[in-house]
């Protein structure tokens, strides 16, 4: 069946605009701007939240606010399966070893951004985040041999230049900070670079041969929560989360539901945003 344009809109062959036709289909070409769009301001979104958390109320437990951000979304994406409002594929034990890995890269991906958030503020944060995009494009080239052009390059060397000015340039250099930063940057650069092939492995030991992306955000959020728990207890944060008055504090509850709700959502556009691009147009 042929299409053609009319208006500005793709028909079918035999479908018009006009009044009194049939209903017009619709296809949606901007799949990849509108999924981009969606996951920079949940990310931006969590990282302002995130930073108030640790900051403003001067909560000095990272990985356990991880650790509940997690767990918030497995309970709506369990809570919303269980509606049939969305489906998702069985965790079995293949699906789970195939995982794993990339799961491990996610949630040291957090806690670092976590850690970096605590020491420096989010408009450095985020221009150090560049460095992230031009380790994505260099681990493409060399992993999967693709070669970006001259544009690119040139995009991604101006990204460098505002990552060292920024840091030249900042009153409130804390080196701790800047190497948590850093190791994140590596974190998600890889996060980005293995995400793509482990989709595409997992599909293969599904049920039905496909995984959606909620079925992803429940695979990589149940998955992090043991590691995340042992790494609390590793960090000796249960004896500060035991101590400190901030828990009881109907208030902090609130915002840190806030988070593990932003938190769901940069996991579900992360995903669809990973599906309609490439890892260096994603970070």
């Amino acid at each position: 069946m042929k299409s053609y344009e009319h208006d500005g809109v793709d028909l079918e062959d035999g479908k018009t605009g006009k009044p009194g036709d049939k209903p017009i289909q619709r296809k949606i070409h901007n799949r990849a701007l509108l999924s981009g769009l969606a996951y920079c301001i949940s990310s931006c979104s969590m990282i302002l939240v995130n930073k108030f958390v640790l900051s403003s109320y001067n909560f000095n437990a990272g990985i356990f606010l991880m650790l509940y951000q997690n767990f918030v979304s497995v309970i709506i994406v369990v809570g919303l399966s269980l509606m049939g409002l969305i489906t998702t594929e069985p965790l079995t034990l293949r699906l789970m070893k195939v995982w794993f890995p990339v799961n491990v890269i996610f949630v040291g991906m957090l806690i670092t951004s976590m850690f970096s958030l605590k020491y420096i503020n989010v408009a450095m944060v985020t221009v150090l985040k560049n460095v992230t995009n031009v380790i994505t494009a260099v681990g493409e080239m060399y992993l999967f041999n693709k070669q970006h052009d001259n544009r690119v390059w040139a995009a991604l060397f101006l990204m460098i230049i505002s990552a060292v000015s920024g840091g030249i340039t900042d009153l409130s250099f804390n080196a701790v900070g800047y190497a948590w930063q850093i190791a994140n940057c590596f974190l998600t650069a890889s996060y980005s670079l293995t995400l793509r092939k482990t989709m595409d492995t997992a599909k293969q030991v599904t049920q039905s041969g496909n995984l959606n992306e909620f079925s992803m955000v429940l695979l990589n959020n149940t998955l992090s929560l043991p590691l995340g728990l042992l790494l609390s207890f590793s960090f000796n944060e249960m004896d500060y989360l035991y101590q400190t008055p901030l828990l009881r504090l109907p208030s902090f509850w609130m915002v840190m539901t806030l988070s593990g709700l932003l938190g769901l959502a940069i996991s579900f556009t992360s995903m669809w945003f990973l599906h309609q691009t490439g890892a260096t147009t994603y970070r």
